[in-house]
């Protein structure tokens, strides 16, 4: 369809490619973690390399948060173009330091050459979402929640894809760089595919609504700072567990963490693409609570999961569970506030990508204080056999999955009675 210059169908492909972009990004950070631990910052500082490590794979969510509050806000004044031109250049930089930081001389400059290398990533990662869902909101006003929902399943295709890759490398021992150039190629594609695109302009502009219009919408409709704390939560329940899957089910189940997460991956992006006739029948919010009830359960499940059939049992369920999650969140804010514009969708995603922020500690304490309870204090941990040592990291691990089964069942009642009253209200 072409309106005023404006191919939608390429827009749309190029929203998809920048979601997948993003995905990738994701696999190949987690890639390359070990190699990063090994070839730089064990040289760095070997006592505290893990941790050195922790804050360079922390930095760049730091960047998509800050991106995302204060280039949501921007994105109506610099085009969604400009934003999208800034989040591929983000991971060409980001691409290139890394391979730079790889074969330069070990060093204190190699280190800041990796923060600054994630930083760009992350905030290439916060300019992608910045743009992108008010894009496909503009696009599609009267197919939000579907359309949403099929952006975002090309998150999941990146980590596929971006996983068996790494896998792939890894097993042909391969150099790690070129998890690097993986992540360069769709970068560079998305570069010229943005170049030579006309955008439109986000609903807020095409609305004549000023930028005081857009505050009072969010700041005189308390509803919406109700769905931002329930975007916390929502994001709390699919990224925060996602992380720690591969660091429980890797030492319970003897399987590989990254193939539970390829699989789960895979699933969504499937799932994702049926989201438009579940809402048609049950609307957002129902499907928000059909969803957060499925988590809560997949997640309890998970941390029972004492075999690789039951873990991806469990992980099938929490999988069906946060699919819809992130992104139907994203369409009740455009569908509910639409004068609200991009600052809106920004706000809910600078929620959800600081939620990783506060739950994964959380999780990360919770499983130590039980290990330490279960082998009798720390310091009789080290002293265990490998059999009690085990059990006690099993015990850690039901602890900490338990604990964050209880984060849905938060969401139950708010979007529950959301669900009633609007079905009530088109009787």
């Amino acid at each position: 369809m072409n309106t005023d210059g404006i191919d939608r169908r390429r827009l749309y492909y190029v929203g998809n490619l920048s979601i997948f972009m993003i995905g990738l990004g994701f696999a190949v950070r987690a890639n390359i973690a070990p190699n990063l631990q090994a070839d730089i910052f064990d040289k760095i500082d070997l006592a505290n390399s893990a941790a050195l490590v922790g804050e360079a794979l922390g930095i760049t969510f730091t960047g998509f948060a800050l991106t995302l509050l204060f280039g949501s806000a921007l994105v109506d004044l610099v085009g969604m173009k400009r934003m999208l031109l800034l989040a591929a250049l983000g991971y060409i930089a980001g691409s290139v330091g890394l391979l730079v930081a790889a074969l330069a001389p070990i060093g204190e400059a190699v280190h800041s050459v990796v923060l600054v290398s994630l930083l760009l990533t992350g905030l290439g990662w916060g300019a992608v979402e910045a743009a992108s869902n008010p894009m496909v909101a503009a696009l599609y006003p009267k197919e939000k929640a579907h359309r949403l929902n099929i952006l975002h399943a090309w998150w999941p295709a990146g980590i596929v894809v971006g996983g068996l890759l790494g896998v792939a490398i890894a097993s042909f021992g391969l150099p790690w760089e070129l998890n690097m150039l993986v992540l360069l190629l769709p970068a560079l594609v998305l570069t010229w595919m943005v170049a030579s695109s006309v955008f439109p302009v986000t609903e807020r502009v095409a609305s004549g609504a000023s930028y005081g219009d857009m505050l009072s919408e969010l700041l005189r409709r308390p509803l919406f700072w109700v769905f931002w704390c329930c975007m916390f939560l929502t994001a709390a329940s699919e990224l925060a567990p996602g992380q720690w899957v591969n660091i429980s089910l890797s030492n319970i189940v003897g399987m590989q963490g990254i193939v539970l997460l390829v699989y789960v991956s895979a699933l969504m992006f499937v799932m994702r693409h049926f989201a438009g006739p579940i809402v048609a029948r049950i609307s957002s919010e129902g499907l928000m609570f059909v969803s957060a009830l499925a988590a809560a359960i997949g997640l309890y499940a998970l941390s029972l999961a004492d075999s690789p059939l039951l873990a991806f049992a469990a992980a099938t369920i929490w999988g069906i569970g946060v699919c819809y999650l992130w992104p139907t969140m994203l369409a009740i804010t455009a569908e509910r506030f639409p004068r609200g514009g991009a600052l809106a969708l920004g706000l809910m995603g600078f929620a959800g990508g600081m939620a990783i922020q506060f739950v994964l500690p959380r999780m990360g304490a919770i499983f130590d204080a039980a290990k330490a309870e279960a082998a009798g204090g720390l310091e009789n941990f080290a002293q265990l056999s490998p059999a009690l040592q085990q059990e006690a990291v099993r015990y850690a691990s039901v602890e900490s999955f338990q604990s964050i089964a209880i984060v849905p069942l938060l969401l139950l009642p708010v979007f529950g009675a959301i669900w009633l009253y609007d079905a009530r209200k088109r009787k």
